[in-house]
């Protein structure tokens, strides 16, 4: 008797210092944040030349550090979420290898795409001169910003693209009318909303579907774990290799579509040839259990959330310094617009830098919403969410599909919840209905009207995901684009009165 009661004291003690570590962290993070964005003031200072538009280029530089931890605040919870979800990673860890991961990732292969956000939005030859595009640009950073920062107060992970997007357009609206965007790119995004969650949570159930029939279900696991796990691990290391050569290191390198496959097969191959021997190795003297087989997918997780966090670091940074690269462009070449946009290296410093601290100071909050608040997760849920998302992602390049990898992710975690939750009720399926509305079990006559309440009350708690959460990310991820777009109109108007066109 006394042991639980011991047990359940440790855990207040360990609940009251969590508590007290994300108070400090709380209190501590904003001024932090507010001694990075004063940094990137002086640094922009010095590395922009003097010039009658160079004040506008420092006023922007603080509005891309501010969107930098923003991104790192919400985006990578989605690559981190299910590592510390499943405990395959403490929440230290995770913050550590993110920060690390997205560093890397923007400053070596990050900015390929700095221009697209005003070249694929804004139509070629709008009627906006160089100062008003500056200002567009820096009302779509500010717009953007604040709305992710409003996100993740509230615990919703949305799209930073989308926030980017939705600011562009309506910046731009205001400059020049809704003439000057293109349409059709905005049909793609809405259509995103629905293609990205769709596809991530089908391919991820799919993908626990496998792991369920191939291994938890049978009746050797750990013989069925030595046969598969290779076999998923090989999967995951081709996949990521794809990945990382189609979206990761685009900015070094761009290899054909045959040659992306190439890679795939070939690090496939190894990663399942090399699994083998480590698969042997730690399931000698294992339990056969499905708790004991899914500390094997524990280093795969962790190795696809550092793959992940990367290849993020690489394409997202791109929504933080792209308009701060298109201002710095404008205001080189004297206010014109047009051209190749070029990308500093102080500039992608601060994207790098503004991601890791972000993360570090504000991420914990929408990790525990994507690890822990949706659905429980484990290793094995955890490899299926990452896997399901880096395989998505590719298949969406592919096909030409927009896709977000926010909503990938999340979709994930929401796909793979579900179907655990119809394996839970699966047993319970064949019921019948009383006259007064409660569900009986056809292979077990109710004795009582109490048990039979009782049964149906049971069948009621097993709901594993909470859809109170997949209402409001949802919610926000149909606003984001909307409120980003009012927001910046808002900004664009207000700058106007203040700078002067």
């Amino acid at each position: 008797m006394a042991k639980p009661a011991i047990d359940k004291d440790l855990k207040r003690v360990r609940q009251l210092r969590e508590a007290t570590h994300d108070s400090s962290r709380a209190m501590a993070a904003p001024g932090i944040a507010l001694v990075f964005l004063l940094a990137a003031l002086v640094w922009a200072s010095f590395a922009v030349s003097s010039g009658p538009l160079s004040y506008l280029v420092i006023i922007a530089t603080v509005i891309a550090a501010y969107m930098a931890l923003n991104i790192g605040a919400n985006d990578v919870a989605n690559n981190m979420g299910p590592a510390v979800g499943s405990k395959a990673l403490t929440m230290t860890g995770a913050l550590a290898i993110a920060a690390i991961c997205e560093a890397a990732g923007a400053l070596l292969a990050g900015g390929d795409v700095v221009s697209t956000i005003s070249r694929d939005i804004i139509v070629p030859g709008a009627h906006i001169d160089g100062t008003a595009f500056i200002m567009v640009m820096m009302a779509a950073l500010l717009s953007s910003a604040l709305w992710v920062n409003l996100a993740t107060i509230i615990g919703a992970p949305v799209s930073t693209t989308h926030a980017v997007v939705g600011g562009v357009v309506g910046a731009g609206v205001a400059a020049a009318g809704f003439s000057a965007i293109v349409w059709p790119t905005i049909a793609k995004i809405a259509a995103s909303w629905v293609i990205s969650p769709l596809m991530g949570g089908l391919l991820a159930a799919v993908l626990l579907t496998i792991v369920n029939f191939t291994i938890l279900r049978e009746k050797e696991k750990i013989v069925a774990a030595r046969v598969w796990v290779p076999v998923l691990v090989g999967v995951m290391i081709g996949v990521f290799a794809m990945y990382m050569s189609m979206k990761g290191l685009s900015r070094v390198w761009k290899p054909e579509g045959h040659i992306v496959l190439l890679i795939g097969l070939l690090a496939g191959g190894i990663g399942w040839f090399a699994a083998q021997p480590w698969v042997r190795a730690r399931t000698e003297g294992m339990d056969n259990s499905n708790k004991q087989v899914g500390t094997l997918f524990r280093l795969p997780l962790i190795f696809a959330t550092a793959l992940l966090s990367f290849a993020h670091g690489a394409n997202d940074v791109a929504n933080a310094v792209g308009p701060l690269a298109a201002i710095v462009s404008a205001v080189q070449q004297g206010g014109e617009v047009g051209g190749s946009v070029s990308l500093p290296i102080w500039v992608l410093a601060i994207g790098a830098l503004g991601l890791a601290l972000g993360l570090a100071l504000f991420g914990p909050r929408l990790i525990r919403t994507v690890g822990e608040k949706i659905t429980k997760l484990n290793e094995i849920r955890g490899y299926c969410v990452a896997l399901s998302a880096a395989s998505t992602v590719l298949v969406a390049s592919a096909l030409g599909l927009p896709v977000s990898s926010t909503h990938i992710a999340v979709g994930a975690v929401f796909g793979v919840g579900f179907l655990r939750e119809g394996f839970s009720n699966q047993n319970i399926r064949n019921k019948a209905v009383s006259p007064e509305g409660v569900f009986l079990r056809t292979d077990h006559l109710n004795r009582t009207a109490e048990e039979a309440v009782a049964n149906y009350q049971k069948r009621q708690r097993r709901y594993l995901v909470r859809r109170q959460h997949a209402f409001s990310i949802g919610a926000a991820w149909v606003i984001t684009v909307p409120a980003a777009a009012l927001l910046a109109a808002g900004i664009f108007w207000g700058m106007v009165l203040l700078f002067g066109l």
